[in-house]
């Protein structure tokens, strides 16, 4: 009994044990706070992947000095795809992600709103939002009377484009599913062509790289 109450009485350990209580949860805690600020970082990158694709394809053309306007390549768009990827190199988005731009225009004959082309690239399987080319630019299309983006309805004026660009990315966690299940991020930004450009062929040329 002396030798109970005096182990009872004796507060050598306590600091220990509460440290090995409390370590776990401030740890526990602590990888959470991890997992939803790499999720957070994820879902940023991939939305100024999709604002700086959208961006870079509507200045396809400007460098060119022939004074006649210019019908952008295959090979253009090849290249801002590449490089929105190149972008989101940090989340691995060419691995586990897709990038898709489409050219969103007024079709000559119906006067719908319809897309022209879509080119995508990156392993991901995901299809676009917005369906695939349309190129009768049907009134019974779901996009005659233009996209909706961010609640708003977006649209092409005649013979000018919009480029709508939407980055797709499986995200998966840091801690595999001890917090979050794997989450699939897709953001959209969407830029009027800033330039001339002759919209009426498409795109010249063929890239078999990017076709979706």
């Amino acid at each position: 009994m002396k030798l109970l109450q005096s182990l009872f009485s004796r507060q050598d350990g306590v600091s220990t044990i509460e440290f090995a209580l409390v370590v776990p949860v401030f740890m526990i805690l602590g990888m959470y706070g991890a997992e939803i600020a790499w999720l957070n970082a994820a879902s940023m990158e991939a939305s100024q992947v999709a604002l700086a694709l959208a961006d870079n394809a509507s200045r396809l053309g400007q460098t060119d000095n022939s004074g006649v306007t210019p019908t952008i390549t295959s090979n253009d768009v090849h290249s801002v795809l590449t490089g929105a990827l190149e972008e989101g190199s940090n989340i691995d988005l060419a691995e586990n992600g897709r990038v898709i731009l489409s050219s969103l225009e007024v079709h000559p004959l119906t006067g719908k709103q319809y897309v022209h082309w879509q080119k995508c690239m990156g392993k991901g399987r995901q299809t676009s939002a917005h369906g695939k080319p349309d190129l009768t630019g049907s009134a019974l299309s779901s996009i005659a009377s233009g996209i909706s983006l961010g609640g708003r309805k977006i649209t092409s004026s005649s013979k000018g484009a919009v480029m709508v660009a939407e980055v797709w990315y499986e995200y998966k966690g840091l801690f595999g599913t001890m917090f979050v299940k794997p989450i699939t991020i897709h953001e959209q930004a969407a830029i009027i062509v800033r330039d001339d450009r002759n919209v009426g062929p498409g795109l010249s040329g063929t890239n078999d790289k990017i076709e979706c």
